[in-house]
């Protein structure tokens, strides 16, 4: 890789040294992690993903994670937003739980508990309160569905994984809880966004500036959680 300097002050774009061996999409996302800012600065800070700066962006803007609140991470690994959630809910001071949950084995993060498991298992609402010591208070799912390539296929399957995410959070949030999920731009489909706003007193949609201006990605924040009947 060359990395030139322009006057030894801010680097120029990092270019490949060579694209051999490379497909065009993997010399592409490579060239775009070479260059992306918020990747230096996710290392810089130890945080396992950029990712956990788009968790940072929409809680400076809607202040979701609170002290002492009970949280869950959907879809966890690596652990990126695990980070955030545990150090905005002040678990180090011991105030608040992060229980983060995914299919995949996860390296431990401090204060962090730890579930591998599938959340679609019938039993996984009531194994996840009885880890946290009772309902949670916000549910985060930064998940998303294997893309295939073809835009419409690819939003209906992360608009179904956002419906069984959502599903889970009803089984699993205490009353005024919330919800924050990954969808795709275009917005969140008809019937999932009605039933949001049905058991919820507030639904908005958030583009944070960590997400990359040319990728579809889009968050739904659905806040207070009106409870289950």
């Amino acid at each position: 890789m060359n990395d030139k300097r322009t006057d030894g002050e801010r680097p120029l774009a990092v270019r490949l040294k060579t694209a051999r061996g490379r497909t065009t999409s993997s010399q592409q996302w490579l060239k775009r992690q070479l260059n992306d800012p918020y990747v230096a600065r996710a290392r810089a800070a130890g945080y396992r993903s950029r990712a956990a700066f788009k968790l940072v962006e929409i809680d400076d803007k809607y202040h979701v994670l609170k002290r002492g609140q009970r949280v869950v991470d959907l879809g966890a690994a690596p652990g990126g937003w695990s980070q955030i959630a545990a150090q905005r809910v002040g678990v180090a001071a011991g105030q608040g739980r992060v229980v983060a949950i995914d299919l995949l084995d996860m390296a431990p993060v401090a204060g962090v508990e730890f579930e591998q498991m599938d959340f679609l298992d019938p039993t996984a609402p009531d194994r996840l309160k009885e880890t946290l010591g009772g309902s949670a208070d916000i549910v985060l799912s930064d998940m998303a569905a294997n893309a295939i390539g073809h835009k419409k296929t690819d939003h209906l399957r992360i608009v179904a994984l956002v419906e069984l995410a959502a599903t889970f959070a009803r089984e699993v949030l205490a009353p005024d809880g919330a919800f924050l999920a990954k969808v795709l731009q275009g917005g969140t489909e008809a019937g999932l966004l009605a039933d949001l706003k049905r058991d919820f007193t507030k639904v908005v949609h958030v583009k944070p500036p960590a997400s990359r201006a040319d990728s579809a990605e889009l968050y739904v924040l659905a806040t207070g959680f009106r409870g289950t009947a």
